[in-house]
């Protein structure tokens, strides 16, 4: 197909192509699009010169599937897509997804779990030498001993369990190259062991001599206070600049040895990389089954930037992306908005323009790129660090230029962003613009919490932060005259957190007339520090213990708590405040968070079984519903006031080493509808299907 790469032998045969040097084996349907990272890591290494076919979602009980192109000349790459195999599937409560953002007609099961892992296996029962290379969200931040939140296990590195020769970890784009060239100049696989942003295996002890000896993995089985001292020494050491080499055990045999992270790259490198020649288009082989939907959701949003300095504990962007923010020049951002707007399908509506923290254009401070970020100090956490440059200034000409463009209506900013970092400027012109031109009635912000003492363990500022910010938009959009909202995420169950701190979030929603429709269960997902603290009961950055509530029950209990209001959630809601105490939430009236007994809302009238329990019109009281309960979110007529609200779907994805968004937020946002970051390319962050950030 013209402009396409080679998606089976008759393709390949008709571009002139009897070998390819590649064959990439992805879980994702084939999207020529920068949000997808095999269409990066692709487009990347054709740039430098090298053929890749693509083998998007072959039959994985079928070892014929991965050999339609025969055997590549110098090697597989395998990822699972822009979603980890496993987030892709299940929900937090274990549960079988339905839809697939990522496949054809959004119809699930066309990838196995533990994609990776199946992929290279399959390989191998046919290429029994042939060099695999791994990368992508699922083998990134599984590339050293993790906590596996599906089998309740600690696993190995993923190297070893999918019999892979190298991986490729973080963005990808600097690394593939380099290995691409290694192998053409004829260097055997087993001896590419010096590339930044990759990790080998080996048996050879001169190779770990100048590493970091981290805690082996039998050692790691044993004892969960050697998980905790890994992850933090790996926390140490993500940065590109001031970190070392690292390496684990096994068996006293095998070493597993990750080099230093690939360098950020520059503006004109971030250029070049979405310069590529994108369709910007799924396969047409597609279209009989209605596109991918996952592209439907970014088509018309605009990567500016990645990498995040904001480090949240359940997010996997510093493992994965690393904190040195990375942007794209104005003028390459704006030639791509004028490509989307010739698009016959576009409305004049660019959906969102950002990353995984939209406002994000340069690196936290100046010593960044000369000495690396901080080891030990955090750029935003617990306070904004005196050093971090607070300046909107340059994100805001770029929105300008964009609102200026014709056929353009309208602008939106939708990917997370820090109000926190916001709120840290003293110079409002950028919220003030923000509001006016580029919220569509409600902007999304990541409070998560209400309790300080949970925000801690999340690595979020203290929620004063968030009701100053709050103040701060009321008082803008009155002086606009626009009736706005600040939609929250709000998330239940993070290590750290109690019945009682989840009745405490429930008590501040019922005062602020607030109607949460989403709330997402945290969600342990490999490569944070949140979900070492789950396994561990452990802080890995401060080694203190932490409360960890791993009980279903009990974690819906909180979760219910978050939605009072909704009547399913009657029995958790009141199970909690006697177990608590709380009988005084219990009543009617304003003042209380549910009635002495469950009951029935229809038409808008509450309905009390009567005690026989018969039903219909002698077996029930109808009754009006009590005085000062507001069926709506917000007071009634009250102008300018936060509420809950349905979000928005939209984001944008990243790449052979991206985490989504979203995995923000990522690991973020499995839960919800349209949620997720496409956060995840041969390396991508994600994330979740294409939502972009929840900073």
């Amino acid at each position: 197909m013209e402009g396409f790469l080679p998606i089976n032998r008759q393709d390949m045969l008709e571009q002139g192509i009897r070998q390819p040097d590649f064959v990439y084996v992805c879980g994702d349907a084939y999207v020529d699009h920068s949000s997808f990272g095999a269409a990066i890591i692709s487009r990347v290494l054709e740039a430098h010169g090298y053929t890749v076919a693509m083998c998007c979602q072959p039959d994985w009980k079928d070892p014929a599937s991965v050999a339609e192109f025969g055997e590549p000349r110098l090697g597989f790459l395998v990822s699972s897509g822009n979603m980890d195999s496993m987030v892709n599937h299940y929900t937090v409560a274990k549960k079988h997804r339905s839809y697939d953002y990522y496949s054809p007609g959004g119809v699930m099961g066309r990838r196995p779990d533990r994609a990776v892992t199946v992929y290279c296996n399959l390989i191998r029962r046919t290429f029994k030498h042939t060099p695999i290379i791994i990368g992508g969200i699922e083998a990134s931040l599984r590339r050293m001993a993790h906590y596996d939140y599906w089998s309740d296990s600690v696993r190995r590195s993923i190297l070893l369990e999918s019999g892979a020769d190298i991986i490729s970890y973080g963005m990808g784009e600097r690394s593939i190259v380099e290995i691409a060239d290694a192998l053409a100049s004829g260097i055997g696989v087993q001896d590419i062991t010096w590339i930044e942003g990759t990790v080998f295996k080996t048996r050879d002890d001169m190779l770990v001599e100048d590493a970091i000896r981290l805690p082996d993995y039998e050692e790691i089985l044993r004892d969960k206070r050697k998980m905790a001292e890994s992850v933090h020494i790996q926390y140490e050491n993500t940065d590109p600049i001031a970190s070392r080499r690292m390496y684990e055990t096994y068996d006293g045999k095998t070493f597993v040895v990750q080099n230093t992270p690939s360098k950020p790259l520059s503006e004109q490198e971030m250029d070049d990389v979405y310069a590529l020649p994108y369709t910007r288009r799924w396969h047409p082989v597609y279209d009989k089954d209605g596109g991918i939907p996952a592209l439907s959701e970014i088509k018309f949003s605009l990567t500016s930037c990645r990498g995040c300095y904001g480090q949240c504990n359940f997010c996997a962007l510093t493992f994965h992306e690393g904190r040195i923010v990375q942007v794209r020049s104005h003028e390459s951002i704006i030639r791509e908005a004028e490509q989307m707007i010739d698009d016959p399908d576009f409305k004049g509506y660019i959906h969102d323009v950002g990353g995984p923290t939209s406002e994000f254009r340069g690196p936290a401070c100046a010593k960044q790129l000369k000495y690396g970020a901080c080891k030990n100090r955090q750029c935003l956490f617990p306070k904004p660090c005196s050093q971090l440059i607070v300046d909107h200034s340059d994100y805001l000409k770029l929105l300008r230029k964009l609102r200026e463009l014709p056929k353009v209506k309208k602008v939106f900013v939708r990917s997370g962003f820090r109000f926190d970092y916001l709120m840290a400027d003293p110079n409002k012109q950028f919220l003030y613009e923000l509001c006016k031109y580029h919220v569509s009635g409600q902007l999304r912000v990541a409070p998560e919490h209400i309790s300080d003492n949970v925000l801690k363990e999340m690595g979020k500022p203290s929620f004063s932060v968030y009701t100053a910010f709050v103040d701060e938009f009321q008082k803008i959009n009155q002086k606009l005259g626009k009736e706005q909202y600040v939609v929250p995420y709000l998330m239940s169950s993070h290590p750290g957190s109690t019945v009682k701190d989840a009745i405490q979030l429930a008590e501040y929603l019922q005062k602020n007339h607030l109607n949460p429709e989403q709330v997402q269960d945290y969600y342990p997902t490999p490569g944070t520090v949140s979900t070492c603290m789950y396994y561990t009961g452990i802080n890995p950055l401060t080694m203190e213990k932490v409360y960890v509530e791993r009980n279903p029950h009990e974690k819906a209990m909180q979760r219910a708590l978050l939605q009072y209001r909704d009547p399913k959630n009657y029995e958790l809601v009141k199970e909690a405040l006697l177990q608590e105490g709380r009988e005084d939430l219990i009543g009617f009236g304003a003042d209380f968070l549910i009635p002495p007994r469950k009951m029935e809302y229809k038409a808008g009238k509450a309905v009390h079984p009567a005690k026989s329990g018969k039903k219909g019109p002698g077996g029930q009281k109808e009754m009006s519903r009590p005085a000062g309960r507001k069926e709506t979110s917000r007071p009634a007529g009250q102008k300018g006031d936060v509420r809950f609200g349905k979000k928005n779907a939209s984001g944008s994805g990243t790449s052979f080493g991206r985490t989504g968004e979203t995995q923000r937020k990522n690991s973020a946002r499995p839960d919800r509808k349209n949620a997720g970051k496409t956060d995840g390319r041969f390396g991508k962050k994600t994330s979740e299907p294409p939502i972009r950030g929840r900073r």
